[in-house]
């Protein structure tokens, strides 16, 4: 096996281990593309300038490609960290809580649907026990 076949095998094995450590998908790109040119180097060893040029045109389109992945996962994780971050937060009843009907309160300012086990009146206080769907499920704070 040539020399440089190995050469691109490492530098695949690098940024395959930098984006285990740095999950950003960044070097997810680079790593596709080293292997890439390695298995073009393997079948034309003498041919460094076309393997540069492969790696160099694979990495600019997986580049955006990846980063575009990334952006997604990245939304999905943060709106299910900010709706549990509601959980044991507390809201004011601004529309009667009936055990059948729900009501409705406001929490940090923004108003949500809500059930309860009980019904709660107006203007009492409530905590946030979970969140089912648009609605957050209630119970009156002692």
């Amino acid at each position: 096996m040539p020399a440089i076949f190995w050469i691109w095998l490492v530098a695949f094995a690098i940024f395959l281990i930098l984006e285990i450590f740095t999950p950003s998908m960044i070097f997810a790109g680079f790593a596709i593309s080293a292997l890439v040119s390695g298995i073009y180097s393997y079948m034309f060893p003498e041919s460094y300038y076309w393997q540069i040029g492969i790696f160099i045109i694979v990495s600019g389109i997986l580049l955006p490609v990846t980063r575009v992945f990334a952006k997604k996962m990245e939304s999905k994780t943060a709106q299910i960290a900010n709706v549990d971050a509601l959980i044991g937060k507390v809201g004011l009843v601004t529309k009667k809580i009936d055990v059948d009907l729900g009501g409705q309160i406001l929490l940090e300012g923004e108003n949500w649907r809500a059930t309860a086990d009980t019904d709660i009146d107006e203007q009492e206080k409530v905590v946030i026990l979970k969140i089912v769907g648009t609605r957050v499920h209630v119970e009156k704070k002692v």
